[in-house]
């Protein structure tokens, strides 16, 4: 069965999705709990806003709750989308620090408060050459089978990030791996293993778990992603003392200090601007936002009725941003129509679905560019601007 995963591509990607979705789907109940927190502190601070809707400063603060928790949210759904999508396996250039973060965020919606969660990242900047879903993957699985090990008392699970450079203890006689290298370290105060549950734990098929809690595939799944990577995973646990996996993976020569983040100004117009959507609260948020940026703004919340007022004077907008799904006409059939009527009009295309940006054909569209929901007003004041002015 081993050689089959490592030679069967299409049997390799089917159980490897197949581990993902079982990895979601333990972490199902605690994403809906986390869910139902960000909500209610929604809720519950508009409410107190408009209360409050005299005092200034109460408002802005209720509005600040808000507008924190509405960006909970928007990550959450991230990266429940980053973790269950299907990689393409194209590799690239992938900073693993934002990445390991993202994952303990994910994590914590999933583990009892019993199980502490510690970080030891460097400010260093870690680049790898990686498929990220495949990363993504690797450390999903690492950090859920840590959370399991103590699940019935509690502890730590712990996330380390160096480089050995820095650190040429991690690595050893059995395990050499030639700097520069990436360690990146999962670890728990859980029950911990024997030297012969440790001898197949990476086998295909080999768990600890009871029925019905594991197939048994993560850590051959994590073992040949880290392999392909050109990396390496190590183990080491004492039965009562937890375990950690020691994850090596080469670094990029070009990995730095962080640079230092500049805020840039929102950029602002006054060109007119044709805005579509099916959702009248989006419309009607979309043509605030934008109006506050300086541009005329038509609304619209339907695509043949968007088309009808374009139709009517073409010359009369300078952009269009339109939702890709809508109950009467989609987004597709709406920006061939557009283009007909005024070739060359710039176009951006809205959508919150996001594996249909990555996956749907969109040759032989004039279009400009992409905004993903849900966005906020310096995001689409970039995209905007950056499309008038090409």
């Amino acid at each position: 069965m081993e050689e089959i995963l490592k030679t069967n591509e299409p049997l390799e990607e089917q159980l490897a999705q197949g581990r993902k979705m079982e990895t979601l789907g333990i972490l199902a109940s605690g994403i809906a709990h986390d869910f139902k927190n960000i909500l209610t502190i929604i809720i519950g601070f508009a409410e107190l806003a408009l209360d409050d809707h005299t005092n200034l400063p109460k408002v802005k603060r209720h509005l600040g709750e808000v507008l924190e928790a509405s960006y909970r949210a928007k990550d959450l759904a991230q990266q429940i989308l980053s973790f269950s999508r299907s990689g393409d396996k194209e590799k690239r250039p992938v900073k693993v620090n934002p990445m390991v973060k993202e994952v303990l965020k994910l994590i914590r919606a999933s583990l009892p408060p019993t199980i502490e969660i510690h970080q030891d990242i460097s400010d260093t900047v870690y680049e790898i050459y990686a498929d990220p879903t495949q990363l993504h993957q690797v450390l999903m699985n690492l950090c859920t089978n840590a959370g399991h090990a103590m699940k019935e008392k509690g502890g730590v699970l712990e996330v380390t990030l160096s480089d050995l450079n820095r650190d040429l203890a991690a690595i050893s006689e059995e395990n050499p791996a030639p700097s520069p290298y990436l360690r990146l370290t999962v670890s728990d105060t859980g029950h911990g293993m024997t030297p012969e549950v440790i001898q197949h734990i990476f086998d295909p098929f080999f768990t600890t778990k009871i029925d019905g809690e594991g197939t048994g595939l993560g850590l051959s799944i994590v073992q040949g992603i880290v392999k392909n990577l050109d990396g390496e995973i190590t183990v080491e646990s004492q039965p009562g003392k937890g375990s950690y996996f020691h994850v090596f993976l080469p670094l990029l020569e070009n990995t730095a200090a962080p640079k230092e983040k500049t805020t840039a100004a929102v950029p602002h117009g006054n060109e007119r601007i044709l805005l579509v959507d099916d959702e009248a609260a989006l419309v009607n948020m979309g043509r605030k936002m934008l109006e506050k940026l300086g541009y005329v703004v038509t609304p619209c919340t339907a695509g043949l009725e968007a088309l009808q007022a374009f139709c009517h004077d073409p010359a009369s907008f300078d952009l269009v941003i339109t939702d890709l799904t809508m109950r009467d006409m989609d987004g597709k059939q709406l920006i061939r129509e557009l283009s007909r009527k005024k070739p060359g009009v710039p176009i951006i295309l809205c959508t919150g679905y996001t594996q249909d940006i990555y996956r749907e054909d969109f040759s032989g569209l004039d279009l400009d560019a992409f905004i993903l929901k849900p966005y906020n007003k310096a995001e689409i004041a970039r995209v905007v601007r950056r499309v008038l002015d090409q």
